[in-house]
C-alpha cells in the first residue's frame, strides 16, 4: 500500500478540506473515483462545515472504514456491533495521540460554530493550525488498520 499520510498531506496541501484530504488518499483502495471521493467527504470540513464538531481528519478515516468495512445489511447486529467496535478503535487512537476527536477543542476554538467561509491557505495559516498534523495523523491510523487486517 502507498503511502496515504504524505498523498494525504498532499490532498491537504493543495486546499481540500481535512475530511477530503483523509478520505481522498484512500479513494482508489476503496472502489471511488477521485471526485466522488472528494464530494461526498466535502461537507465534513471544519468539523463539518465549520460548525467545529467531529474533526473532518476523524471523519474522512472514519467514511474510509465504512467503505472498506462497514455493514449494508440493517438487520446484521454483529456487522453493526463490530465495525461501531472499530469505529471507537479509530477515535481512542486519534484521541491517544491528539487529546481529542473534536474540532474546537483540537483548535482551542471556543464553542459554537465558526464563519461559514473558510480561512486562505497562507504560510501563517499552516504555522498556527495543527490541522495538517491531524489530516497526518488520521491517514496514519486507517493506513495501519487496514495493512494489520489485511495480514
Amino acid at each position: 500500500m502507498e503511502d496515504k499520510v504524505k498523498k494525504a498531506e498532499d490532498f491537504f496541501r493543495q486546499g481540500y478540506n481535512c475530511s477530503q484530504a483523509v478520505f481522498a488518499a484512500f479513494a482508489e483502495d476503496l472502489g471511488l473515483d477521485l471526485e466522488t471521493a472528494l464530494k461526498l467527504s466535502s461537507s465534513f470540513g471544519g468539523g463539518m462545515g465549520r460548525l467545529r464538531e467531529v474533526c473532518g481528519a476523524v471523519s474522512g478515516m472514519f467514511m474510509a472504514a465504512g467503505m472498506k468495512y462497514g455493514y449494508s445489511d440493517p438487520k446484521d447486529q454483529n456487522a453493526k456491533a463490530e465495525h461501531y467496535r472499530l469505529i471507537q478503535e479509530l477515535a481512542q487512537k486519534f484521541r491517544e495521540e491528539n487529546g481529542s476527536i473534536v474540532c474546537r477543542e483540537l483548535l482551542g476554538l471556543p464553542g459554537g460554530a465558526d464563519k461559514p467561509v473558510p480561512e486562505a491557505r497562507t504560510p501563517g495559516y499552516y504555522k498556527k493550525r495543527p490541522c495538517v498534523e491531524l489530516v497526518k495523523c488520521a491517514a496514519k491510523i486507517m493506513q495501519e488498520t487496514m495493512e494489520k487486517r489485511a495480514e
